[in-house]
C-alpha cells in the first residue's frame, strides 16, 4: 500500500475487554503498509510468568487528530519489562481501521470498498477540464465539469464503479487556483460482506492494472463503508461513515511509476465499449488459471533477486497455464491406466511402489509440446519455424538445467547474460499475448496493441538468442 507520507500518531491504547487499562503509545504506518505500535508498557500483565511473544487479536486506540482506531491481528516483536519501572514494547499490526472502535469479537463487514492505484487517472484518461486561450485578450478560460461515474456489473453479484472526484480550493489565492481531479475504483455489494471478499477482488483488479499499464502499480487510499455505521447530514439524511483501512499489500514498489497513455499496454479508452466484459473475463480467469497468473506477477514485482529464479517462475507459469487450459494427454486416459496396471503387475514386488510413483505423471505431455501449443496461436510473431523451434528448445534445456544442474545440459542451456534476459522477455510476451486473448481481445485488437506500444513491439523484434 502506498502512503504519500508516513502516518505517525500518538495516543492511548487498550484491549477491548480492558477499557480501564489504557497505555500510551505511538502508531506508525510506513509507506508500503508496514504498521508498528510502540507502547510504554505491556498489555499482558502476566509477563512475569512468560516471555513468549504474544498474539493480540484486537487493540483499540484513540490517537491525536483522528480519534478512534482499531488494530487487528497484532503480535509482539519486542516486550521489554523493567521490574519496578516502565519498559517500551513494540507490536506489529496487520490491519488498521481508522475512525472506528470495534468490540472484542465484533465481525468487520462492509458494503463498499473504495481504492485507487498508481497511474489510474492516466489509464482512465477522462478529464472534466476544458481550457480555452484567447491570445488577443490575454485571457484563458478554464472550466471543470465532473465526469459521470461509470458502473460495471460483476458476475459475482458486486458492482464496480469508476468514481471521479475533485478537490476545489477554499478561498482565493492571488497567484494560483488549483483543482485536482482523482479517479478511484469502488466495489459495491448490496449485502454486508467481510473485508476479505473485497480485498480479494481488489488484488485481482490491481493485477489487471499492472498488466494493462505494463508496470508495477501499488494500491492506495483504501476506505470502506457499511450501512451499519452512518452519520447525520442535515436534518434527515444519513450518510455512511468512511472507514480508512491500512495494511501491507502486494504488489508494491518503492518506485512510483510515471506512465503516460502511449507507453501502456492498453488504456481504458481502448476497452470502454466492452469494459464490463473485459473486467469480468479477467476476474473469471482466476477460477481456471490463478496459479499461472500468480507466477507471472511474482516475476513482475522484483520477487526474484537473480534472473535464474525469474526464468524458472516464468517457465513454470507457462507450463501451469497450458496444464490449466488443455486436457491433452499422450494417450487415452483409460488406455494409460490399463498400461500402468499391466506394467506394475508384471514387475518385481520390491519395485512396485517405486514404479507406481515414477509412472504417475507418465501420461503428461512434455514441456516442449506445451510451449509449442502455447506459441501456436501467435506463431507469426515469433519468427519462422526454425526460430520458434530454437526458442522452445532453449527454454526447455535451460529449465531442465536450472532444475537439475545436469552438466550434460550446460552447453545447450542459456545460463547468463543478455541471452537469458531475452529468454525471459520472450516468455513475458507470451504471457501478455495470452492474457489479452483471455480478456477478450480479438486478433486484430492484439495487433493494434503491439503496433501502438513501442516496448511491446521492441520485445518481439528482439527475439534473437
Amino acid at each position: 500500500m502506498r502512503l504519500e507520507k508516513e502516518y505517525k500518531k500518538s495516543g492511548y491504547f487498550w484491549l477491548p475487554e480492558q477499557q480501564e487499562k489504557k497505555i500510551a503509545g505511538t502508531l506508525v504506518i510506513h509507506d508500503g503498509g508496514k504498521i508498528e505500535l510502540e507502547t510504554v508498557d505491556s498489555f499482558d500483565k502476566s509477563y512475569t510468568e512468560s516471555f513468549d511473544l504474544d498474539n493480540i487479536p484486537r487493540i483499540i486506540g484513540n490517537v491525536e487528530s483522528d480519534g478512534y482506531v482499531t488494530l487487528d491481528d497484532c503480535f509482539y516483536i519486542e516486550k521489554n519489562v523493567l521490574f519496578g519501572g516502565i519498559g517500551k514494547s513494540k507490536i506489529i499490526v496487520n490491519k488498521v481501521y481508522k475512525g472506528v472502535a470495534y468490540d472484542k469479537d465484533e465481525e468487520v463487514t462492509f458494503n463498499t470498498l473504495l481504492f485507487s492505484v498508481d497511474c489510474l487517472d492516466e489509464w482512465i484518461g477522462i478529464s472534466g477540464f476544458t481550457n480555452k486561450y484567447y491570445p488577443d485578450l490575454k485571457t484563458s478560460k478554464v472550466s471543470y465539469t465532473q465526469p459521470e461515474n461509470i458502473y460495471l456489473q460483476l458476475d459475482n453479484g458486486m458492482e464496480l464503479e469508476i468514481c471521479f472526484s475533485a478537490k476545489f480550493p477554499l478561498g482565493s489565492k492571488v497567484s494560483k487556483i488549483e483543482i485536482v481531479q482523482t479517479v478511484s475504483f469502488k466495489l459495491k455489494s448490496e449485502i454486508l460482506r467481510p473485508l476479505n471478499d473485497f480485498t480479494e477482488l481488489m488484488y485481482k483488479l490491481t493485477n489487471f492494472m499492472c498488466f494493462a499499464i505494463d508496470d508495477i502499480v501499488s494500491i492506495k487510499d483504501v476506505s470502506a463503508t457499511t450501512v451499519e455505521l452512518q452519520k447525520k447530514v442535515g436534518k434527515e439524511k444519513q450518510h455512511p461513515i468512511s472507514i480508512y483501512i491500512y495494511f501491507e499489500s502486494r504488489p508494491y514498489s518503492t518506485k512510483i511509476p510515471k506512465k503516460s497513455w502511449h507507453n501502456m499496454l492498453f488504456t481504458f479508452g481502448i476497452i470502454k465499449d466492452n469494459a464490463q466484459d473485459i473486467f469480468n473475463n479477467w476476474l473469471n480467469a482466476y477460477e481456471v488459471i490463478s496459479p499461472a497468473i500468480g507466477l507471472y506477477f511474482s516475476t513482475q514485482i522484483d520477487g526474484y533477486k537473480f534472473l535464474e529464479g525469474k526464468f524458472l517462475a516464468l517457465a513454470q507459469g507457462l507450463e501451469t497455464y497450458h496444464r490449466r487450459t488443455s486436457n491433452e494427454k499422450l494417450m487415452d486416459e483409460n488406455d494409460f491406466k490399463l498400461l500402468i496396471k499391466n506394467i506394475i503387475k508384471n514387475s518385481p514386488e520390491k519395485h512396485k511402489e517405486w514404479l507406481e510413483k515414477r509412472l504417475k505423471y507418465g501420461n503428461e505431455i512434455s514441456l516442449a509440446k506445451r510451449l509449442q501449443q502455447i506459441i501456436e496461436p501467435f506463431k507469426a510473431k515469433f519468427g519462422n519455424h526454425d526460430n520458434r523451434k530454437m526458442i522452445i528448445r532453449k527454454i526447455v534445456d535451460t529449465r531442465n538445467y536450472f532444475t537439475h544442474y545436469d552438466e550434460d545440459l550446460k552447453d545447450q542451456a542459456v545460463t547468463k547474460g543478455n541471452k537469458l534476459y531475452v529468454l525471459c522477455e520472450i516468455m513475458e510476451v507470451t504471457f501478455q499475448l495470452h492474457f489479452l486473448k483471455v480478456i477478450g481481445f480479438s486478433d486484430k485488437e492484439i495487433d493494434n496493441v503491439i503496433e501502438n506500444n513501442y516496448l511491446f513491439k521492441q520485445k518481439l523484434e528482439d527475439l534473437k538468442l
